[in-house]
């Protein structure tokens, strides 16, 4: 059974960079041909696809977040990670990792979600 979790900070300041990192367990984040991805929901609006990390560790971005994204890896602890830089409050959402192709919607897996808002 696959399980993903995101954790990270729940309050950051606008300006700053927030980050998140999912823990994936029961399977690896390289087994072939799998994605893990990143998609927020701001208060009141729809889901929102921010990036994608393959399993031989290509990426892709939402082009409208693409200056302030990054998306990397970590094998060793199976986890993959989110930063989004300058924040403002317009960035304030539930935070979700979600797993299965590199298409946005193709998930097989998602996380709980977590709430990041960005105040000061």
């Amino acid at each position: 059974q696959v399980q993903l979790q995101e954790s990270g900070p729940g309050l950051v300041k606008p300006s700053q960079t927030l980050s998140l990192t999912c823990t994936v367990s029961g399977d690896s984040i390289t087994t072939s041909y799998y994605a893990w991805s990143w998609v927020r929901q701001a208060p009141g609006k729809g889901l929102e696809w921010m990036g994608v990390i393959a399993y031989d560790g290509r990426t892709s971005y939402s082009p409208s977040l693409k200056s302030r994204t990054s998306i990397s890896r970590d094998t060793s602890k199976n986890q993959f990670s989110l930063q989004l830089s300058s924040v403002t409050p317009d960035d304030t959402a539930v935070y979700y990792c979600a797993g299965g192709g590199w298409t946005y919607g193709q998930y097989d897996y998602w996380g709980n979600g977590t709430l990041v808002t960005v105040s000061s």
